[in-house]
């Protein structure tokens, strides 16, 4: 049912998921010129025949509040109650991590929709040179 994909098309999705992640930089960016992403989906015709797929590709985003190094032996003790803190302060950005690569930065946010839940204000759209 879920076979692999095979290794060329692996890279065509790498490569239509790379280029779908600078559109959006641009659309975020507020680019002069318009992206496809900036763009409505009647908008998009036959030159660019795959735009519907890269637009219902499905990613993973995670947000990284923090991170920290412990010992084995320390994450063997850890019980119910234990705290790990972390390498971050409260207040620091947070990172937005798209299929592993990191793509923006944000800060928590408390949904106006909803208070109970709370979400991230991107804040900074990270350059792929220091991505």
């Amino acid at each position: 049912m879920n076979e692999p994909m095979p290794a060329m098309d692996l890279d065509e999705h790498q490569e239509e998921l790379d280029k779908a992640i600078d559109e959006l930089r641009g659309a975020l960016n507020g680019s002069a010129a318009p992206s496809m992403s900036s763009m409505p989906m009647s908008d998009f015709g036959e030159g660019a025949p795959n735009a519907s797929v890269i637009m219902g590709i499905l990613v993973d985003v995670q947000i990284v509040l923090g991170s920290a190094e412990v010992p084995v032996a320390d994450l063997m003790s850890l019980q119910k109650g234990a705290t790990i803190p972390l390498n971050r302060r409260i207040g620091e950005p947070v990172d937005v991590i798209v299929n592993g690569r990191k793509i923006a930065r944000g800060e928590i946010t408390v949904l106006e929709s909803d208070p109970s839940r709370f979400g991230v204000r991107v804040t900074e759209i990270v350059s792929g040179q220091s991505a």
